[in-house]
């Protein structure tokens, strides 16, 4: 079967765009039209096809750029393309579906988490941490939660968005997950008063950590 090339597929993308699905993405600071529905069942069809997702991901589109960590191989890449590709991102979601879709996959998963974490860009540390959130939950063995917490309860309150928000992810986790460090968890969450005032929908579980780590431990239980 011949290879699918980028152009075949960004003429593909063009034709799925939406100026209504643009609109409502754009509110949230992304900049494409393709409903993710028939993104995900365009990736369905193609496959895994790692030469055609880094010739998609080179185009700089959104679109083509969600498509491409849909049928990449995420192990294939090295640890300095993921860097590259992060620091490329530029969106929320392309950013967030390479971290979840991709990064935590790979090998160099840990190193990166270490080196970003530390980062001084705002938006490169949030993918740091949440890498870090993962591991609270997945793999806390060798983390220092104590240490964490006192990074959240420092710095937390006047961190850029992203960053606030995958500071608050992985503050509400520490007390979701371990119950030795919830009465603190929960404590910090109320002095910073971060996403308190958060508009939820009805049935959502508010971002407000306190609320947040109290509802999981309710359904667990």
């Amino acid at each position: 079967m011949a290879e699918t090339s980028p152009a075949e597929v960004m003429a593909e993308l063009a034709g799925l765009e939406d100026p209504k699905t643009r609109k409502v993405n754009e509110k949230h600071g992304d900049d494409h039209g393709v409903n993710l529905g028939k993104l995900r069942a365009l990736a369905k069809r193609l496959k895994t096809q790692q030469d055609l997702a880094c010739g998609l991901w080179e185009t700089g589109d959104s679109a083509a750029r969600l498509l491409a960590i849909l049928i990449c191989r995420p192990k294939a890449f090295e640890r300095d393309e993921l860097d590259v590709m992060l620091r490329e991102a530029r969106t929320p979601k392309v950013h967030d579906w390479l971290v979840n879709y991709v990064v935590k996959k790979n090998p160099h998963a840990e190193e990166l988490r270490l080196a970003w974490s530390a980062d001084p860009d705002p938006v490169v540390a949030s993918a740091g941490w949440a890498l870090t959130t993962e591991r609270v939950a997945k793999n806390p063995e060798g983390l220092d939660l104590a240490g964490l917490l006192d990074v959240i309860e420092a710095e937390m309150k006047d961190a850029p968005e992203r960053l606030q928000w995958a500071m608050n992810h992985c503050l509400a986790q520490i007390g979701i997950e371990h119950a030795e460090h919830r009465a603190r968890a929960i404590g910090i969450g109320e002095r910073l008063e971060v996403l308190k005032d958060y508009p939820t929908s009805p049935g959502c579980t508010s971002p407000f950590a306190p609320v947040w780590i109290t509802e999981m431990v309710r359904r667990q239980q």
